[in-house]
This record gives structure tokens, C-alpha cells and sequence, in this order.
């Protein structure tokens, strides 16, 4: 369970807009993912050491908190938790690309009504406090490897059959570092959630074991995936073509089966985004609320309406990501995904820089109690985070370091309340600081 947890969360639009923010890099793209998986097994692997050494402690903000203290831990969930709406938008991006080829005729609605009325139909389907059971999640998550199963094994009939095809068109974008840095950080986009196993490390059987095995696992298997079917749409589909798809994978059906078949695969694609977003929809406005609870935001976002839901919650973060949605309109759809998809990299990658220092930490304290190679790891996951970072580029940079900065009042507010409240209540250990 939780490996398909690991998988269910990697997979969500990503990999299905992919191709086409790849497609400008060319033959970079493939030494960016060799990089991505390199550097995605040191964090995957960071993980499972944390996991293994903080069995007992609340996933990476336990891991954070125990070692770099709460203000570092801070700043680092705030910006996961910005990351987490702004992926909201993302995906309502992405769908809208598939949505319209598989009905053409919305073609004539504005794509940013489309993907904000999506964003806000699910935010209704919670606030009345449905909840996607097991069955649903299995499904979902069938019906996304199963158009990524079904391009894996046309691709490789291609390739028995008629090896040609893929040397036909291929990228001319010359190799460089900076366009391998760029195309880095879209690669690393699709593999956000590798942490998804030790989010939940409290309520996981037999943590040492599990959540290393799972979160390995999940990682490499995803990325074997991820690999195979974007060298396939890479190669056979024309460079410039596929740059300007708004729904690649369509494009790359229709040459491997025939004009047509594309919008069938669409709206696999299309049912499997929608649940990743109600999947996304539900998990943030669980950690609003959770983020409220401990004072980390303000507690009306905390409540609950009448029927169970983090009613507050959930309308903010629609709201915000509605703004991020709109705001990048001004862009084509896989332009406005690309965009989106590199600040929600940027801020990710705090917590896996933390998480990579707390490995650090806990091996300067105690090093006989983890591996001997346990500080390489360490350096590893915190060197792939900088090189990410410079990737980004410097707008979604700036993006993110500005959302970043929004917490300071925030947590300044906080610990003023703090103050305030421990004199009151006779102990510095009461009230709010109970609940942490």
C-alpha cells in the first residue's frame, strides 16, 4: 500500500503534459533524467535512513523539527504546503490541454474558465464531505498506468517492427548545461511525492522497513516509466510538433496507431488527471487544516463545516490556486504548465534540501547509529536540491522565494502568540504548544 502510494502520488499530470515541455531541450531531456534519477534515489534513500533512524517521528516535518529545530522545519512545510495548491493549478492546466481533444467543441470556451472551474468543482465535491474510498483510488491509479502502458508497448512494436521510425526526426537542440539544468527541473516536476510514504510514517506498520522498501521502490519504478515513455514520444514525434501540443500523448497515439486513437488515450488521461486533482484538493485541505491546528496558520482555517470538511481551508487554498491559475494564462497551456510546474519545483525543494541536512545532523550526532556511507547520502540529496534550484531559472526563482517570504508575518505572528499565551496560562508547555 505504500508503494502505491509512492506511485499514485508521483503520477499525476506531469508525466502527461511532459513531452511537450521537454520537447524544446531535445537530447538534453535524456541526460537531465539521468540526472533526475540519480539524484531522486539519493532523496528516496534519504528518506529511508530518516525513516529507519525517527521511526516514531510525524514523517519530514518529525525529521526536520527533531533535528534543525522548528523554525527551519517551518519554512520548509510552509513552502511543501505552497506547493501543494500550486500544483492544484497545474493540474487543472494540464487536464484542460486533454480535455478539450477529447471534446473539441470546447475549444471555444477560455481555457482559463475551463481549468477553474475545474479547480472549484472539486473543492465543492469536498466541502460536502465526500472522500474517495480505496476502490476509487485503485482505479485511478489504473487508469493512469494504463495509458502509459499502452504507449510503452506500442512504442516497442515500433521498435521491432520498424526501428527507422525513430531515427527519422530527430531533436536538433544542441547539448548545453544550461538547457540540461532546465530540463532538469521539469523532469524533477514529475517526480514530486517521492516523500508521500513517510508523510503518513505514523500510521505505517513496521516503519523502519516499509517505508524505505516503499519509497525506493515506488522511485525507481516510476522513473523507468517516466523514462521509457518520454524517449518514445521524444523520437518519434516530430521536435517542433510536439512542442506545441497541448495534449502530447494524443500525438504520439496518433502516429503510433493511427489518426483518431489519440482521443481515446485522452480521456484516460483526462479521468486520471481529475482524480489526481480531487486526490491533491482533498490532501491540501487536510494539511491547511493540520497547519492551522498546530498555529502554523490561523485557526479558522482549522474548523470543520457541518459536514466534517476543512471548509475554510479548502476555499482558501482554491482561491490561491485560482490566482496562480489565471495569472499564467497569459501563456499558452503547456507554456502555463511548463511555468507552473518549475514553482512548484522550486518550492519543494527546501524539504528535501532540509530533509537531506537532517540526515546530516543526525550523523554528526550519533554516526554509529546509521550506515557508514550514511553522510554521503546526505551530501547527495543535498547537492542534487541546489543543482535543482539553479534550474529553475531566476522568474520562477523569485516566485517561489517571494511565497516563501509571505510566512515570515505568519510565523512572527505565532511566536508573538506564543508569548503571549504561555504567561497566562501559569507554563510555557500549555495551550498551543500542547497540540505540537
Amino acid at each position: 500500500m505504500s508503494t502505491a502510494l509512492v506511485i499514485g502520488n508521483v503520477i499525476g499530470m506531469g508525466i502527461f503534459m511532459q513531452p511537450a515541455s521537454l520537447a524544446p531541450y531535445g537530447f538534453n531531456a535524456f541526460i537531465a533524467w539521468a540526472i533526475t534519477v540519480i539524484g531522486c534515489a539519493a532523496l528516496a534513500l534519504v528518506f529511508a535512513m530518516l525513516a529507519r533512524r525517527l521511526p516514531h517521528a510525524d514523517g519530514p516535518f518529525g525529521y526536520m523539527r527533531e533535528t534543525l529545530g522548528e523554525g527551519v522545519s517551518f519554512a520548509a512545510l510552509w513552502c511543501y504546503w505552497i506547493s501543494v495548491w500550486v500544483t492544484n493549478a497545474a493540474l487543472a492546466v494540464g487536464v484542460t490541454g486533454y480535455l478539450v481533444a477529447v471534446v473539441p467543441d470546447l475549444a471555444t470556451w477560455p481555457p482559463a474558465g475551463l481549468a477553474v472551474g475545474m479547480v472549484w468543482l472539486f473543492v465543492a465535491i469536498n466541502l460536502l464531505g465526500t472522500r474517495s474510498g480505496g476502490g476509487v483510488q485503485v482505479v485511478t491509479t489504473a487508469l493512469k498506468l494504463a495509458p502509459l502502458a499502452l504507449v510503452m508497448a506500442l512504442g516497442l512494436w515500433v521498435l521491432l517492427t520498424e526501428p527507422a521510425a525513430y531515427a527519422a526526426s530527430p531533436p536538433t537542440t544542441p547539448v548545453s548545461l544550461p538547457a540540461t539544468l532546465g530540463a532538469s527541473t521539469i523532469a524533477l516536476f514529475a517526480m514530486l511525492g517521492l516523500e508521500s510514504a513517510a508523510i503518513p510514517a505514523g500510521k505505517v506498520r513496521d516503519p523502519q522497513r516499509t517505508i524505505p522498501r516503499a519509497t525506493l521502490v515506488g522511485t525507481l519504478l516510476t522513473a523507468a516509466i517516466y523514462i521509457a515513455v518520454t524517449a518514445i514520444a521524444l523520437l518519434l514525434v516530430p521536435q517542433d510538433t510536439l512542442a506545441h501540443s497541448n495534449a502530447p500523448f494524443v500525438e504520439v497515439l496518433d502516429r503510433l496507431a493511427g489518426v483518431g486513437y489519440g482521443r481515446w488515450l485522452a480521456l484516460f488521461v483526462v479521468i486520471s488527471g481529475l482524480g489526481a486533482l480531487n486526490g491533491w484538493t482533498l490532501l491540501v485541505g487536510e494539511l491547511t487544516r493540520t497547519l492551522g491546528a498546530h498555529g502554523l496558520l490561523p485557526a479558522i482555517v482549522s474548523r470543520d463545516n457541518s459536514r466534517g470538511a476543512p471548509g475554510a481551508a479548502l476555499v482558501l487554498t482554491a482561491a490561491l490556486a485560482t490566482a496562480v491559475a489565471l495569472m499564467n494564462y497569459s501563456k499558452s497551456l503547456v507554456d502555463g504548465f511548463t511555468f507552473l510546474s518549475i514553482v512548484v519545483t522550486a518550492a519543494n525543494l527546501p524539504l528535501y534540501l532540509c530533509c537531506a541536512g537532517a540526515l546530516l545532523v543526525l550523523w554528526r550526532r550519533a554516526p554509529g547509529l546509521l550506515p557508514r556511507g550514511a553522510w554521503i547520502l546526505g551530501l547527495a540529496g543535498a547537492a542534487y536540491s541546489v543543482f535543482a534550484f539553479v534550474g529553475v531559472g531566476t522568474e520562477a526563482f523569485l516566485w517561489a522565494l517571494v511565497l516563501a517570504l509571505a510566512g515570515i508575518p505568519l510565523y512572527a505572528w505565532r511566536c508573538l502568540r506564543r508569548a503571549h499565551l504561555a504567561p497566562a496560562a501559569g507554563a510555557p508547555g500549555t495551550a498551543l504548544e500542547s497540540r505540537e
